[in-house]
């Protein structure tokens, strides 16, 4: 983030917890996966009253269609400065994020399987990549809040944002042996943003402007399974640019890292047939 036309400032905003833990559930065209940080991680030592979880729930309609959901909500920041030839590091205590959103895909090589990238719930045979055209969209809201060390309120600022982006990309499943599995894939894509920002110190500063909007993602993820027990790791970096207002440009960085240990359960012929009545309904 950079500051006012003509100014040497810069600043990093970034919630104060950064590990956390979940658990995911798949079960034919639909998985949700939820995870949150508790106080009692070692990495969150300083909890300061700070909070973050994220709820993503993904679905495929069809052989080609692929729906995600994501929502994320944090609350407790750490704000690094850089003014001129000073630097600061200031606890928003009261300081909030949410942020939800998601992408309509489109996956064009039917031998290609999301569902063994996503949640291990098919197994991909022979290596195959796939062109994904994908439409992302985000509304983000911010409510910067700092106190001074005598009560008195120096930051009140609220910045909603909207993301709506086209982002072709690429992903390769690669199979060195059968237990193995390794995925690759990045995209980049153009769009609009919509930003309101608002200060409840100073109105002159309030402010709606429409900017471009540049999309970057990278992925990795390997898998190794033996039976219907599977462990491995995902990485995922998505990064979205664009201006807040005439004077501040917003590097909006959601990176994340997940390792799993998972297990595969045959589902009961009950389930099954609801499953298959579902999807019957669902995708005509």
């Amino acid at each position: 983030m950079s500051g006012r036309e003509g100014e040497d400032v810069g600043f990093n905003l970034y919630p104060n917890k950064q590990d956390k833990i979940g658990a995911a559930v798949a079960f034919r065209s639909l998985s949700a996966s939820y995870s949150f940080s508790p106080n009692s991680l070692a990495e969150n030592p300083n909890d300061k009253d700070s909070k973050l979880f994220n709820l993503n729930i993904r679905t495929y309609l069809g052989k080609h269609w692929m729906q995600t959901l994501d929502i994320y909500n944090q609350k407790g920041f750490y704000l690094d400065g850089h003014i001129e030839d000073s630097n600061s590091h200031i606890y928003l205590q009261d300081t909030k994020s949410f942020k939800i959103g998601g992408a309509t895909s489109y996956i064009f090589n039917e031998n290609f399987s999301y569902r063994a990238l996503a949640n291990q719930t098919e197994k991909q045979l022979k290596s195959a990549g796939t062109f994904i055209p994908t439409l992302v969209y985000y509304y983000t809201r911010h409510n910067v809040l700092f106190d001074d060390e005598f009560g008195n309120r120096e930051i009140n600022t609220k910045i909603k944002s909207y993301n709506i982006a086209i982002a072709p990309s690429y992903q390769y499943n690669y199979i060195p042996t059968k237990n193995v599995f390794i995925s690759l894939g990045a995209s980049a894509g153009l769009g609009l943003n919509f930003s309101s920002s608002k200060n409840k110190l100073d109105a002159l500063d309030n402010e709606d402007l429409t900017s471009l909007l540049t999309e970057i993602n990278f992925n990795g993820s390997i898998t190794y399974d033996i039976d219907s027990l599977y462990f491995g790791a995902h990485y995922n970096y998505l990064i979205l640019n664009y201006n807040a207002d005439s004077f501040t440009y917003i590097k909006d960085n959601i990176p994340y890292f997940q390792a799993f240990v998972g297990y595969r359960f045959k589902a009961s012929n009950k389930l099954v047939q609801r499953a298959e009545n579902f999807n019957d309904n669902l995708i005509p």
